[in-house]
């Protein structure tokens, strides 16, 4: 049965263009492959992962471990999450700069006892020298009297 079956596709294989066809198939497979393992490895190396092993994972299992690298890779450039820790640090150095009603979020004066907005009250006056104090203050700073 097998002699059989050879001698059918013995011409079909010869043939010069499905050899040429065959020949084409496996350089492109081979291309496709290190342009594969290439981009994951720079993918993952923008990305903070182990560069190195996601590359050795796709050489491995091709698709297969790409699709897994696709998965389970960090969802944002190291970059990115670099410039989002910049930027939040930055608001909230501005916001320390910049106080503002923890009621309704409208700026306010350092020294501002009330919002002028809602009426929270944000400080007390000292009991002496009439200087506003955090409301947990036990002691004026400028006065040295108990509250």
């Amino acid at each position: 049965m097998n002699d059989m079956v050879g001698e059918l596709l013995d011409p079909i294989l010869s043939n010069p263009a499905v050899t040429l066809a065959r020949q084409l198939c496996v350089l492109f497979f081979v291309v496709f492959t290190c342009a594969l393992i290439f981009w994951t490895w720079r993918d993952a190396q923008r990305r903070g992962s182990m560069a190195w092993f996601w590359a050795l994972v796709v050489l491995l299992f091709n698709l297969a471990g790409w699709a897994i690298y696709m998965v389970v890779r960090p969802p944002e450039l190291a970059e990115d999450a670099h410039e989002r820790d910049l930027e939040i640090r930055a608001r909230e150095a501005e916001l320390q700069r910049n106080p503002v009603c923890p009621a309704c979020f409208t700026p306010v004066d350092p020294e501002y006892l009330i919002c002028p907005s809602c009426m929270k009250q944000l400080k007390k006056p000292c009991t002496n020298c009439e200087r506003p104090l955090k409301l947990d203050w036990g002691v004026c700073p400028y006065c040295r009297t108990k509250q």
